[in-house]
């Protein structure tokens, strides 16, 4: 008998059956999370995966693990529910992590239009999600257009220059200069919609940015298209709502909404309408949605 053979014949020490865990126990937690890892994928149209999210429920020890087997992965378990299925999220250092900058290099060479892809993905959240009882809310559901995200960043823009004048601030910095700010001038001076040729909407146009903005949440599961008014119109799915709760704190989402453009209210409409937009360089039907 080889030395292999004698310890794999080994009796394996007594373990209580309530605290066993099975190979099958683990397949099905790593199953959970796979589930989880389909984004779009509604646990109501699933059955197993329905089952496995009312296990995770029930039963303590099996939460356990698939919790520990997304932990294994890198990722963050931000809700486990029937609403939400298991919604996860990449922590910075997982394989699964998909960081603006390799998004941003996917679909812009210049480092400005960088800064413009992620000030995309933060006004569609901010107007998602303009008053913190919408983020509480697991009822909430917000809606953005296109065209819509566009003139809310415009608005923006036009509220930082008058406060930099206020201050004696210079207002017209180099395009290349780092910070949030420097992104908005960016977009203020780049235009909404430009042309080509076939009258496609060109992918360095503010209005091109949004549009690949959202239709990588789309992708992503996080937003639902419902329409094509506006540039698009779209829906938020309650993994965005986790998603935006998990950001919301952010220095960057807390100067925006405190510009006032999306004033926190009494419950009435929370989006303010179009200023004076002559100058401003707005698509047609670029009305901001009013939430109520």
């Amino acid at each position: 008998m080889t030395e292999h053979a004698e310890w794999s014949e080994a009796p394996a020490p007594a373990t209580p059956a309530t605290s066993a865990v099975t190979p099958a126990d683990a397949a099905d937690a790593a199953r959970l999370v796979a589930f989880g890892l389909q984004p779009k994928l509604q646990p109501a149209r699933d059955q197993e995966y329905t089952e496995l999210l009312r296990r995770h429920r029930d039963d303590p020890a099996f939460a356990r693990l698939a919790d520990a087997v997304a932990a294994g992965l890198g990722l963050i378990v931000l809700e486990v529910s029937p609403r939400a299925g298991m919604a996860v999220t990449a922590a910075e250092d997982s394989v699964f992590a998909v960081r603006m900058g390799d998004y941003a290099r996917r679909t812009a060479a210049d480092s400005g239009d960088r800064f413009l892809h992620g000030l995309a993905h933060l006004a569609v959240a901010a107007l998602a999600f303009p008053r913190p009882e919408d983020l509480a809310d697991d009822g909430y559901i917000g809606r953005v257009t296109v065209n819509g995200v566009d003139a809310f960043v415009r608005q923006a823009c036009r509220r930082l220059e008058e406060r930099a004048e206020q201050q004696g601030e210079n207002t017209d910095p180099a395009t290349d200069a780092p910070g949030l700010e420097a992104a908005w001038r960016i977009w203020a001076r780049r235009s909404a919609t430009g042309a080509t040729k076939d009258a496609r909407r060109p992918a360095a146009s503010t209005t091109g940015i949004v549009a690949k903005a959202v239709g990588f949440l789309t992708d992503s599961g996080f937003l639902q298209r419902t329409g094509d008014e506006g540039g698009g119109t779209y829906r938020t799915t309650a993994r965005y709502q986790l998603q935006v709760r998990d950001m919301a704190a952010s220095a960057a989402m807390a100067e925006l909404l405190e510009l006032g453009v999306v004033p926190v209210t009494d419950g009435t409409a929370s989006l303010l309408p179009a200023e004076d937009t002559a100058d401003l360089d707005l698509v047609a039907d670029a009305g901001l949605p009013f939430h109520s």
